[in-house]
């Protein structure tokens, strides 16, 4: 199971940090997504990390702005928002697969088993 958690309302141009916890097992060698849907748009694959290699992916909408990470811990990842705008509003998802996704698979919701039921961010001033 995973859990999302760290959204809320943020002015344009400020930050949140969500959180994504894994229950039931460790993230070690997952590699985990994050994803986000706004109202009547699609879902959209904004970043991904493998925690077996450490290499990180962004969509270009988010590059520069938005940084994904590992905790110490082995159960939790973060992404950093900053520089919201108010197009980033969305409910946001992270999602978990075992072992390496390349680059061109992250992007891909298909690729992965595990999901949280998401966290609300909303820009507004």
């Amino acid at each position: 199971q995973l859990v999302e958690s760290g959204g809320g309302l943020v002015q344009p141009g400020g930050s949140l940090t969500l959180s994504c916890v894994a229950s039931g097992f460790t993230l070690d060698y997952f590699g985990i997504g994050w994803f986000r849907q706004a109202p009547g748009k699609e879902r959209e694959w904004i970043a991904c990390v493998s925690n077996s290699d450490g290499r990180s992916y962004y969509a270009d909408s988010v590059k520069g702005r938005f940084t994904v990470s590992s905790g110490n811990g082995k159960n939790t990842v973060y992404l950093r928002l900053n520089n919201l705008k108010p197009e980033d509003a969305a409910v946001y998802f992270c999602a978990a697969e075992k072992g390496v996704l390349p680059q061109k698979l992250c992007a891909d919701p298909d690729e992965y088993d595990y999901w949280g039921q998401g966290t609300q961010v909303t820009v507004s001033s």
